[in-house]
C-alpha cells in the first residue's frame, strides 16, 4: 500500500470510531444512536467510506459503557454532619508512654524528663544507656520504686527508653 492511502484509511477508521463511540457529541442522552450516527460508518447521504475495524484494549465495548454508566448512577457514601465535639480525646495517648526532652543525663541510673506539656519526671532504670542532656526520647514508663528517689519530678520506673530522631 501506500503511504498516502494508509493515511486515508487511518483518518476514515478514526472518523468511523468517532462516530460509533459518540465522540461527536450525544443530543439524545448518550443511549441512542441518532440518524446521523449509523452503526456501518457510512455517511448519511449513502456514499461508501472504506471501513476500518477498531481493534486493541483501548475500544470501548457496549458492556464496559454500560457498567460505566451503572456505577455512575450508584451515589456515594457521604458522611453525616457531626452533632456536637467529640465527648472523648480523639488522639488519646498510652498513659505508660512520654515523650520529652533529657534534663538529667548521664549513663544512669537517674534521669530527668520534661515533656512538651512541661511536666517533670524522675525516671530511674539499671542498663538503660547514656542519654545527654537536650536528647529527644520516647520512654515507657512502669510503676515507681518506692525505694529509690531519682530527684524532682512525677518517680517513674524506665521499661523502654530509645532516641527519637
Amino acid at each position: 500500500m501506500h503511504r498516502r492511502t494508509r493515511t486515508t484509511l487511518t483518518g476514515a477508521g478514526l472518523a468511523a470510531l468517532l462516530t460509533l463511540t459518540g465522540c461527536a457529541g450525544t443530543r439524545n442522552g448518550g443511549d441512542a444512536v441518532s440518524a446521523e450516527q449509523t452503526p456501518s460508518g457510512t455517511p448519511v447521504n449513502g456514499a461508501a467510506a472504506p471501513s476500518a475495524a477498531p481493534t486493541g484494549p483501548s475500544d470501548p465495548t457496549p458492556s464496559s459503557s454500560a457498567s460505566r454508566r451503572a456505577r455512575a448512577r450508584t451515589p456515594l457514601p457521604t458522611l453525616s454532619p457531626p452533632t456536637g465535639p467529640p465527648r472523648q480525646p480523639t488522639d488519646a495517648r498510652k498513659a505508660n508512654v512520654l515523650a520529652g526532652r533529657i534534663t538529667r543525663g548521664g549513663t544512669g541510673p537517674c534521669y530527668g524528663l520534661v515533656t512538651d506539656d512541661g511536666r517533670q519526671y524522675a525516671l530511674h532504670g539499671s542498663g538503660m544507656g547514656s542519654f545527654a542532656v537536650g536528647t529527644t526520647v520516647r520512654v515507657t514508663v512502669g510503676p515507681a520504686d518506692p525505694t529509690v528517689d531519682c530527684g524532682p519530678g512525677t518517680p517513674a520506673t524506665i521499661v523502654t527508653i530509645s532516641k527519637v530522631g
